[in-house]
Parts: C-alpha cells; sequence; structure tokens
C-alpha cells in the first residue's frame, strides 16, 4: 500500500507541476482520489471547447468542469492514474493545445 500511495504522490504531483508550468493553466494539489481539477480560464475557452479540442485535436481525454455541474466552467478533470511517461506526453500535448486555442 505504501509504495501505490507514493506513486499516485508522484504522479499527482507531476501532473500539478505540469500544469501549472503552462501558461494559461493553474491548478491547486487535489488532496483525494487520483484527478486533478485544472482552472483553464487562461485559455480563453470553455471547459467543454477546450476539452474537445484536446481530444478531438491532441489525443488527451478530459471531462469538462461542466459535466459536475454549473460552477466547473473554466476547469477539467483529468486523472492522474497512468504512467509518468504518458502523464509527461499528456502535458506536452496541453501545451501545445494551449497554443493551438490562442490562435
Amino acid at each position: 500500500v505504501a509504495e501505490f500511495r507514493e506513486a499516485f504522490r508522484q504522479r499527482r504531483d507531476l501532473i500539478v507541476d505540469g500544469l501549472n508550468a503552462i501558461e494559461g493553466i493553474s491548478c491547486n494539489l487535489p488532496k483525494g482520489a487520483f484527478y486533478a481539477f485544472p482552472n483553464i480560464t487562461g485559455t480563453g475557452r470553455t471547459s467543454r471547447e477546450f476539452a474537445d479540442l484536446l481530444l478531438e485535436e491532441h489525443g488527451v481525454a478530459a471531462l469538462a468542469g461542466t459535466s459536475f455541474g454549473a460552477a466547473g466552467e473554466g476547469y477539467l478533470r483529468l486523472s492522474y492514474a497512468n504512467s509518468e511517461a504518458n502523464l509527461q506526453k499528456a502535458l506536452g500535448r496541453i501545451a501545445d493545445a494551449v497554443q493551438a486555442a490562442k490562435v
């Protein structure tokens, strides 16, 4: 159990730090489960628009924050229950999507 907890702590830190390094996105440290809920208002897109852009053009699956109610606008839900290599790849694609959203 301790090994799993440490692995998920490392993945959590990886995704939170990576998201916070992307201009236009900010993410607080989640306290439970294995989901990050980053604020994406700096992208200039709605939650649904940005989630669709991520999936359709960059191959990253995310849920729009509005899937959890109107107060979720401006947020996404991302799972970090994946390998560190895949999380790094996803972070790169998210950064690319932010650049594409500016166009």
